[in-house]
């Protein structure tokens, strides 16, 4: 009985293959290498401030927003004010 040890490109993991069925006969993942808690917590005070920034531009472009859609309310308002005389035409009934 021929066996074959294959490492996985992926994961790394060491499959044993029997040469003759090409079945799996075990497999052992790589072990993973556990950070020091240093870099732990430095990793999650950058993520920390990469949400901070990114709510902070989301509030901004929503104060922002409701000045722009406001904006653009009046300027539709000043429009139809223009426009009495036409009767409305529904862009359905051309049709």
């Amino acid at each position: 009985m021929e066996r074959l040890s294959v490492i996985c490109p992926c994961c790394e993991t060491t499959l044993t293959i029997d040469a003759g069925t090409g079945a799996i006969i075990a497999h052992e993942e790589k072990a993973k290498k556990l950070g020091s808690f240093d870099d732990l917590k430095n990793n999650l005070d950058k993520q920390k401030e990469v949400r901070e920034q990114l709510f902070a531009q989301e509030m901004s472009s929503q104060k922002d927003r409701k000045r722009l859609l406001e904006e653009k309310f009046q300027e539709a308002k000043k429009r139809a004010q223009g426009e009495t005389g036409k009767p409305f035409l529904n862009p359905l009934d051309l049709e």
